[in-house]
């Protein structure tokens, strides 16, 4: 019983890192890939143009939403149950919550901007006006960019006070997630693509749970050795 105790311990920081370090991954390669469709750079025709060839990018940029997603449900789970019961119920609530609600609205940004790409090249359906390409483009940037940042920059705070109440990460890294946290919450309305901030923090979390699981592993080795040559 002890000992799958302490496998269970080393095993969920460890999923919780790799979680973390995959959801970032595959969500900035989903915006670059899906930043033809959703982002504000390009002029509608030639979106239009795009898709009309048949963007595949478009298409890998959507299929990998679904997968960052899921890594993002799995970090969430796996920190809350690292966490344990030093859990703040409140925090905890809304952490969890904005998790939820950040990761469906990425889904239904990732699904409206490819809608109509999806629509002409898989159902051959005929390529819409430019004014409805406009107002799906529009859907897609309002959820991606004025809901889910925000509900990202809530859970990036919630995170940080759950984080400092538990002493689970040390205090300048709580300190970070506020520092971030507010500068998405705000910082959107100028720049769309801070965004980027939520997998920069995400990794570094992740990062520092894998170095220190590394060291905790490495110390309960040299303690398993002590204890065999002593016996």
């Amino acid at each position: 019983m002890l000992d799958g105790a302490a496998e269970r311990g080393l095993t969920t920081p460890r999923a919780a890192g790799i979680a973390g370090i995959a959801f970032a991954v595959l969500f900035v390669l989903a915006l670059v890939f899906l930043r033809d469709t959703v982002g504000r750079g390009l002029a509608t025709e030639t979106v239009l143009l795009n898709v009309t060839s048949g963007s595949t990018l478009a298409l890998v940029g959507l299929y990998l939403v679904p997968f960052a997603g899921i890594a993002f449900l799995w970090f969430i789970g796996v920190v809350r149950d690292r966490i344990g019961e030093r859990e703040d119920k409140f925090f905890a609530t809304v952490f969890f919550g904005s998790g939820l609600l950040f990761v469906a609205l990425v889904w239904a940004s990732a699904a409206a901007s490819s809608a109509i790409v999806v629509g002409v090249r898989y159902f051959g359906l005929e390529v819409p006006p430019a004014a409805v390409m406009g107002w799906m483009r529009s859907l897609a940037y309002a959820l991606a960019f004025a809901f889910a940042t925000r509900a990202a920059a809530v859970f990036m705070i919630s995170a940080a006070s759950i984080g400092l109440r538990s002493r689970t990460f040390p205090n300048w890294f709580a300190w970070t997630g506020y520092l971030f946290g507010a500068v998405l919450l705000l910082g959107v309305a100028f720049w769309d693509w801070i965004i980027l901030l939520l997998p920069a923090w995400v990794a570094a979390v992740s990062l520092f749970i894998l170095r220190r699981e590394r060291a905790r592993s490495r110390t309960a080795r040299k303690s398993t050795a002590w204890c065999w040559a002593n016996s």
